[in-house]
Parts: C-alpha cells; sequence; structure tokens
C-alpha cells in the first residue's frame, strides 16, 4: 500500500463557487496546493481576478452568477467552452439573511433558498456531463457542496431561512449522492463551523470571544478547512459518499451545551 499520493490532485480540474473569498478561496488555495487547475467563480469578476491573480497559473477566474437556474446554465457553458472534463466541483456560493420571526420578508426568503439549495441541484445537474466525462470507478469525480452546523443544530439567531436551506442542502445531499453514484460521482458535503470570512462576522471580528464557545477553544483557520476538502477531494475520501462532516472544533459532536455564531 502506497500511500504517498492519497491526497494529491495533479491533473485534475475543479471548479469552486463562491471560491474568490472566504471558505471557497480556501478551498481553491488547498486544492492548488496539492496539484489541481482550480476555477473559481462569484458574482463579482474583479474578486475573481483578483484571486486568481493571488493563487497564481493555475488558478483561472471564471465569474458568473449561479442565483438563477439560467446562471446555472451560462457557467456550465463557460466551463465546457474551456474543458473536456470537471473531477470537482465545489458548490460554495450561498446567502444568508437575519430577521425576526415576525417581520421576515418573503424576499429573505426566497434568496437564501435559491442560492443555498437550488443552484447546487442545478449547477450539479448543468455540470452533470462534464463530471460524468471525468469520473471512473477507480477515480471518481466529487461534488462537495458546503452546508453549515446550522443544518445540524439550531443557533440563537433568527435565520430562518438559513437554517432551513443548510439543512434541505444536507438531506440534497444524500439524494444526489444516491443518484450521481450510478456514474461514479460521490457527492459529499462539509458543514464549517466558525471560520472568519464576510458571512460569519463574529468570527471574523471577535474570534477570540467566539473561540471561548467552541470546545476546541479556537476558530477555524484555512488549513482546517482545507484539509478536509482535499480529503473529499482526493483519493483519501473516495470511499465517503452521501456523508457529511462537520468541521466545527467539536461544536456539534463534543458540545455539552451552548452555541456559537456559525
Amino acid at each position: 500500500m502506497d500511500t504517498s499520493k492519497l491526497f494529491r490532485l495533479d491533473g485534475r480540474v475543479a471548479l469552486v463557487t463562491g471560491g474568490s473569498r472566504g471558505i471557497g478561496k480556501m478551498i481553491a488555495a488547498g486544492f492548488i496546493a496539492q496539484g489541481a487547475t482550480v476555477y473559481v467563480s462569484s458574482r463579482k469578476a474583479p474578486a475573481c481576478d483578483e484571486t486568481a491573480a493571488e493563487l497564481g497559473d493555475k488558478c483561472i477566474s471564471l465569474p458568473a452568477d449561479v442565483s438563477t437556474v439560467e446562471g446555472c446554465r451560462d457557467l456550465a457553458a463557460k466551463m465546457a467552452e474551456r474543458e473536456q472534463r470537471l473531477d470537482i466541483l465545489v458548490n460554495n456560493a450561498g446567502a444568508a439573511w437575519g430577521a425576526p420571526f415576525a417581520e421576515f420578508p418573503e424576499s429573505g426568503w426566497d434568496k437564501v433558498m435559491d442560492l443555498n439549495v437550488k443552484s447546487p441541484f442545478f449547477l450539479t445537474q448543468a455540470l452533470h456531463p462534464l463530471l460524468k466525462a471525468a469520473a471512473s470507478h477507480e477515480q471518481p469525480a466529487k461534488v462537495i457542496n458546503i452546508t453549515s452546523i446550522d443544518g445540524l443544530r439550531l443557533n440563537p439567531w433568527d435565520t430562518y431561512s438559513y437554517h432551513a436551506s443548510k439543512s434541505a442542502l444536507i438531506y440534497l445531499t444524500k439524494r444526489m449522492a444516491a443518484e450521481l453514484v450510478k456514474d461514479a460521482i460521490n457527492v459529499t458535503s462539509i458543514a464549517p463551523g466558525a471560520f472568519a470570512s464576510e458571512m460569519n462576522r463574529a468570527a471574523r471580528d471577535h474570534g477570540d470571544a467566539v473561540a471561548k464557545r467552541i470546545p476546541a477553544q479556537r476558530i477555524g483557520v484555512d488549513e482546517d478547512m482545507a484539509g478536509t476538502a482535499i480529503f473529499l477531494a482526493s483519493r483519501a475520501g473516495d470511499y465517503v459518499i452521501g456523508d457529511t462532516i462537520a468541521v466545527d472544533g467539536g461544536v456539534v459532536n463534543a458540545s455539552l451545551g451552548g452555541s456559537i455564531d456559525a
């Protein structure tokens, strides 16, 4: 048994939505370090361009708005113009919305549910031919959905559609996995806890305070997220299908109570 290349991604092509910043950028950088070519996509072209320039020649900017089905299909078409196959898709683009129960707006419901649940499904559907072209039982293609520990347990905030969307995506991951494994495409999800990002400003701006409520006594860092994504994307994770891995310092599975901002 040779384990020296278990986590390598040499020659593989990946697409990371929401890849210009935060968790998406952490994952993109990790994949590139393991030898992959990574397309980073988000709505803002300058942000994608800046990230591609920072991460080097193996990072390619591919701006797109995946908040609609049309946008998902447009991104898939752009990928098909550039690549004949797609080894790894990371559905990371997402949104959150908070408002008191009595005031929670329909717009905050629809925006979050569309981007967090609908878009991962329809982007994967649109990219299915490219994923299938890369896939074999010896080397499956991978779809990694970025969910949240808020899909596994409650937090005290009024983020109703976010909670619902991440729970839905965790179960959608299982259902998609059951279908796509037939084509040697493995679908999994990562449920992050507290990582510093624009979406998680509490961890970004008050990391020390948040860390006190985490069993591991710290917030997540880039290597924590990249390491889990590399595991799932590489040969090391080929036998993990349909599962969700909580990357949260123990909040979900090793906590005796309380909550954090995540």
